[in-house]
This record gives C-alpha cells, sequence and structure tokens, in this order.
C-alpha cells in the first residue's frame, strides 16, 4: 500500500512527530486526527495565560499554512473510535476507515477527577483544553472566592492568573508543602509566603473531603473540618493517559500505553508518544517530554535506522506573584548523594550532586540563569575538584561554569 502515516491525537507530540516524517519522508500522505475543533495549540498557556486571548495565533503550535505547506491533512472535530492492527485500520466515529502504514497514538491524558462528594456540582472545574478555560471564564462572577484544590506548578498558575484578574483565591495542597516536585523546604516556604502577603489564602497539609452546595458550589470541606466558602473550585491534582481506544486492541498497557526506547508499542507499526506513553514504568506527563517523544517517534515511523528516546532534562520556570524562579533535573534529595544550598549573586540557589556530578539546581532567578544548570546536568559535568560539602557554592557554580564553557 501506498505510505500513509496516520497520527491519532494533535497535541504537540503529533506536531512534531508530523514534521519530523515530513522531514524524512517528503512525499508520503500524512494525516492527524484531532477531536478539538481548533488547530493544536499550546496548552501550557491555558493556565499561564488563562486571562488572555487564547483563541488568537500566538496560542497556535503551528499557523494554518505550516500544514498547507507540508502537505499535512488536519481533521479537526473528529474522534477516532477504533483500531484494527491486524488490517492496519483507524476507524472514525461516522465509520470511515482510514488505512495507515504506520500509526501513531497522540491521544494524551486527562485530569485525574477528584473523588469526593459534591465533585458534580456547577463551578467545579478543571483545566485540560481551551473549551475547560473558556467555561471557567464565562462563569466566574466578581467578588466569588475559588478554592484551587493543588499546590504543583498548575495549581499555582491557575491561582496567579484568578489573583491578577481580581478574584479572591485559597490554594488547598494534600502535601506539606507547595511545588513538592520542583522545589526544597526552604523554597516552598518562601513561595508560601510570598502567596499569602498577596492576599491568597494556603492550606497546607490539608485534603478535601466535600464540596457543598445545592446545584452550585457554596463551599470546601477540609479533612479538619475547616469549611472555605466559595462560589468556584479548580482542581489540578494529576493525569490519566487516555488509553480507552487501545483496550480492546491487544497492544500493552500498564498507566499508559507500554513503548520501548524506539516508541514502538507491542503492536507491529504503532507507536505512543506523550502523555499516553509509558516507558520504563514512567509516564512523564511534561510538555518537553512529549515535544522530543513526538519527534524520536516521527523519525523512527519515518527513517531506516532507529533513533533511541532519551529523557530531556525536567525544566521548571515559575514566574507567578512577582517571583521567578527554576527547577532543573533532579531536585528530590532523597535520589541524591548531597545538596548544597546558599547565596549566589545574592540569589538563594541549590544544586543537587548524584555520583560526583550535577543532578539538578533550582534558585530563585529567571530563565537566562537557568541555561548553565541545564546544560550542566545534560552534559553530565564531572564535578570531581569541586568541594561542594564545604559550603562555599559561589565557587562551586564559578567552578560549573567554567566546566560548561
Amino acid at each position: 500500500m501506498n505510505k500513509h502515516y496516520v497520527i491519532v491525537g494533535s497535541g504537540v507530540a503529533a506536531v512534531h512527530a508530523a514534521k519530523a516524517i515530513r522531514d524524512q519522508d517528503a512525499d508520503s500522505e500524512i494525516t492527524i486526527f484531532g477531536e478539538e475543533d481548533h488547530l493544536p495549540y499550546n496548552r501550557i498557556k491555558l493556565t499561564k495565560g488563562l486571562f488572555s486571548d487564547l483563541h488568537s495565533d500566538k496560542v497556535l503550535i503551528k499557523k494554518e499554512k505550516w500544514y498547507r505547506d507540508n502537505r499535512i491533512t488536519l481533521h479537526t472535530s473528529s474522534r477516532i473510535a477504533a483500531i484494527h492492527p491486524e488490517a492496519q485500520e483507524v476507524e472514525t466515529a461516522d465509520g470511515q476507515r482510514v488505512t495507515y502504514h504506520k500509526l501513531l497514538l497522540c491521544m494524551g491524558a486527562r485530569n485525574r477527577a477528584l473523588a469526593v462528594g459534591g465533585a458534580g456540582l456547577q463551578n467545579v472545574h478543571t483545566i485540560r483544553d481551551l473549551g475547560d478555560a473558556d467555561r471557567l471564564k464565562a462563569e466566574l462572577t466578581a467578588g466569588q472566592r475559588t478554592v484551587v484544590i493543588g499546590g504543583g506548578v498548575q495549581g499555582l498558575e491557575t491561582a496567579w492568573a484568578l489573583h491578577e484578574a481580581g478574584y479572591p483565591v485559597t490554594i488547598v495542597e494534600a502535601a506539606p508543602r507547595l511545588m513538592a516536585r520542583q522545589l526544597d523546604e526552604a523554597s516552598s516556604e518562601r513561595l508560601r509566603q510570598i502567596l499569602e502577603q498577596a492576599g491568597v489564602e494556603v492550606k497546607l497539609h490539608a485534603g478535601v473531603t466535600a464540596i457543598t452546595g445545592h446545584v452550585t458550589v457554596s463551599g470546601v470541606t477540609l479533612d479538619d473540618g475547616t469549611e472555605i466558602p466559595c462560589g468556584h473550585v479548580v482542581y489540578s491534582i494529576g493525569i490519566v493517559p487516555n488509553t480507552e481506544l487501545v483496550q480492546e486492541t491487544g497492544i500493552h498497557v500498564r498507566s499508559g500505553v507500554l513503548v520501548n526506547r524506539h516508541l514502538e508499542t507491542s503492536a507491529p507499526h504503532i507507536y505512543a508518544a506523550g502523555d499516553i506513553a509509558e516507558l520504563d514504568g514512567l509516564v512523564e506527563g511534561l510538555w518537553g517530554g512529549a515535544i522530543e517523544q513526538g519527534k524520536v517517534a516521527g523519525l523512527n515511523m519515518a527513517a531506516v535506522d532507529p533513533a533511541d528516546y532519551r529523557r530531556p532534562v525536567p525544566v521548571t520556570l515559575f514566574n507567578a506573584f512577582g517571583s521567578s524562579l527554576f527547577s532543573i533535573g533532579n531536585t528530590d534529595e532523597r535520589q541524591c548523594d548531597l545538596s548544597a544550598a546558599g547565596e549566589v549573586d545574592g540569589v538563594y540557589t541549590r544544586i543537587y550532586v548524584k555520583d560526583n556530578r550535577l543532578a539538578g539546581a533550582l534558585a530563585w532567578d529567571g530563565a537566562a540563569a537557568s541555561l548553565l544548570y541545564k546544560a550542566a546536568v545534560e552534559r553530565g559535568v564531572s564535578l570531581e575538584g569541586l568541594d561542594v560539602a564545604d559550603g562555599k557554592l559561589e565557587a562551586v557554580v564559578a567552578g560549573i561554569a567554567a566546566l560548561v564553557e
């Protein structure tokens, strides 16, 4: 059959896969099926820029002209209802069968549901797609408090957008600190103080046992019995890969669709990338990882020599509440041999070391300052000869800079 690359899903992994395929194969047909009625867009802007114009071209991953110029057929508002691996076909919701040479699964994930009483009330929101953001903004009423459940990056970005727009906000986080995956205790406590000084209420080590109300939300009940009156709830408590489409296909699934280093699934000619893919027991759920997985999957679908996927160094850049900070690589002290914290050029910084190499870093600084640490982690720069344990962090960072150069 003629080569036809079919991609199910229209997120960032899908777009970068299509580009990688076209870069390798100038002639074959490429088709993307996406359920949303929009061109593929940058989902991370849904919380970062909640009250900006999310329907402008600035939010798009690629403009419409790019798909035309690269002869990539993009079907919006188009749902794939079934996959038939033996026939190498996908079936659309209206019964059309489409044959593929290679198939890429990029169905992404959905936000984990909030499993408490009252979660189905009106004005309970989670932001995963453009429609979610539009509905939240349409239903907000001036002066009403919003409870944001989840003190991770997405939750804090949502809280910042609401606060900037003039809405009272309470953040409820089950962990003992904010951004627990990215920050140490000192940074998390500093961030909490900044939020509270700005007027945002923060509840840590607090679980939600119920959302109260009749038809619409009237409040939230915490596990210590505290009642928080509010008009809206927005929750962000993790993701669940959208694996329903492959359940009857025989393709191997655990939390996500299982893939190898080439992003191949257990079925011939079928690949997976992005938030649906599980490699070595991990569904990454990270924007940078989805981009890289899309590139590698597309390359392997079209090229003769297979390429291995290597996880990019995770980078979190946080700019909110008048503060900038970054967290790079592995910042889990339990997984590192040692760490050191202090002031570097007047900026609180902490570095993490494993096997005498820089494993991660965090600092209250902007994106430009993060590049040094990212490069050092990516290159696996040896810290041999640098005395990390002596507490002279500025000297260590200067040494790292010299090694990277």
